[in-house]
């Protein structure tokens, strides 16, 4: 495979803004639908869907079928990942918001356990199932369609833009929940937890009207205007795998922290919270409230960091913060008070932003125009499919401490360690290996090494 083609000049200033707030907006939708899935997996479907079981173990069937959806990110990678690479990276992301929004209102649908026996459980799972194809092929999407889009000096701040969807999505599922946990527990249980899951068909519309809007990248039409001498090959992750499978070990890595770390602090945090530590459950969501405002401004700092000092560095740092957080995070979760457990969550949720930020710029510059979408999906997804299972892990870990929280602190930092290691990684000895191709500029990196 030869070298990329060179990045066409981009869009007006104008046009930038334009395409930054659709990939805003469009990703925070999405997001919205599959973290309402991580509330409701830590509140409700552990009563409703897993009823005879004890509680611990009700609550880990829960997050068995949480981690379902992660398990099929690398499915839906590598299917968006060849629709990307060859027709295009935004008739990949028109097909993924469709998919998303209808499989998360049809979860508003379902009959619990009482009504119709396993198959609730199993259709929920289903579900759930579908949601996590959806979502392996919408991050790398966005990033890509926004990157390739953009300058390349400007890659650290303008990726972190979809990130910024991350806990946009998470204060409107977090607040559709806390909302609706307003009401009786009788009628919450029975019918309030479904209108946060209906609301998506209603959200679908408006998502899919951004995404028509949204013009096609010029990367991938220079790509296909030279398909003659350059254009993508007709498996493009099968090449990706071939030319480029350490590269994407180091993306997982360097991802696992933005995805593990998150779920970790928000989904079983909850869990751990109500179950474990008999803190309300309005007290744990308003915690995850604040965490996503106090996201919302690390992520804006750290992008902004990421354009002077370079975007490796700001993940590297970031994996560091979080391993020196993770105790105190939970020692201050431990201790029940409102207060300290609204800092602890947002502590955490702070620290692991820091390398979210920037991963954008950082994975989608380490390989080549001709297979990225099927490379950075995939890298990415697989480092979801581990931090799916990190909430699983998590509960375990509880079990085995008989309640404390230490065991889950390692695994944070355990985590934090491993992105800190993939960002250095993907820094300068990454550098050295392809040249003067640099990680964050995703239109220069050779299909070489």
């Amino acid at each position: 495979m030869s070298t990329t083609t060179t990045q066409p000049p981009g869009p007006s200033p104008r046009d930038i803004k334009r395409l930054l707030s659709a990939a805003f907006i469009g990703t925070a939708l999405e997001w919205y639908d599959y973290f309402l899935y991580g509330t409701a997996a830590a509140l409700v479907f552990n009563k409703l869907f897993f009823p005879s079981l004890d509680p611990t173990t009700a609550t880990i069937a829960s997050f068995v079928t949480f981690a379902v959806g992660f398990l099929a990110r690398p499915i839906g990678a590598a299917i968006f990942g060849h629709i990307g690479d060859r027709y295009g990276r935004k008739a990949a992301l028109i097909i993924t918001v469709v998919l998303m929004g209808a499989s998360t209102g049809c979860i508003g649908l379902l009959p619990d356990y009482d009504a119709i026996g396993v198959w609730a459980p199993a259709l929920l799972a289903t579900l759930r199932f579908l949601q996590g194809i959806s979502v392996g092929g919408e991050w790398s999407g966005a990033m890509l369609l926004t990157l390739e889009h953009t300058p390349k000096e400007k890659h650290g701040s303008y990726s972190s833009v979809p990130q910024l969807g991350s806990p946009v999505g998470t204060l409107l599922s977090s607040g559709a929940f806390a909302l609706v946990g307003m009401l009786p527990d009788d009628a919450f249980y029975s019918w309030g937890w479904r209108i946060p899951f209906l609301a998506a068909f209603a959200l679908l519309g408006f998502a899919l009207y951004l995404r028509l809007r949204i013009e096609e990248s010029p990367v991938f039409r220079a790509m296909h205007a030279d398909a003659e001498r350059d254009g993508p090959p007709s498996a493009p992750l099968v090449e990706a795998f071939r030319t480029a499978w350490g590269r994407m070990l180091i993306g997982v890595a360097a991802a696992f922290l933005g995805i593990g770390g998150f779920f970790l602090l928000t989904t079983y945090v909850i869990s751990y919270g109500t179950e474990r530590l008999g803190i309300g459950k309005s007290v744990m969501i308003n915690a995850t409230l604040l965490a996503a405002v106090a996201e919302i401004a690390v992520i804006v700092i750290a992008g902004r960091l990421a354009d002077r000092v370079g975007a490796w560095k700001v993940c590297a740092v970031g994996g560091v913060v979080s391993v020196l957080a993770a105790f105190p995070a939970f020692w201050l979760i431990d201790t029940r008070q409102t207060g300290s457990v609204l800092l602890g969550v947002s502590l955490g949720v702070a620290a692991i932003s820091i390398p979210y930020a920037a991963i954008g710029a950082v994975v989608t510059g380490m390989f080549p125009d001709t297979v990225r979408y099927s490379a950075v999906a995939m890298s990415y997804n697989l480092a979801g499919v581990l931090g799916g299972l990190v909430p699983l892990v998590a509960a375990w870990l509880t079990g085995l401490a008989n309640g404390a929280s230490w065991g889950v602190a390692l695994l944070l930092i355990l985590i934090a360690a491993c992105t800190a290691t993939g960002s250095y990684l993907a820094g300068p000895p990454l550098q050295r290996r392809l040249g003067s191709s640099s990680p964050e500029h995703p239109a220069t990196v050779k299909a070489t090494a």
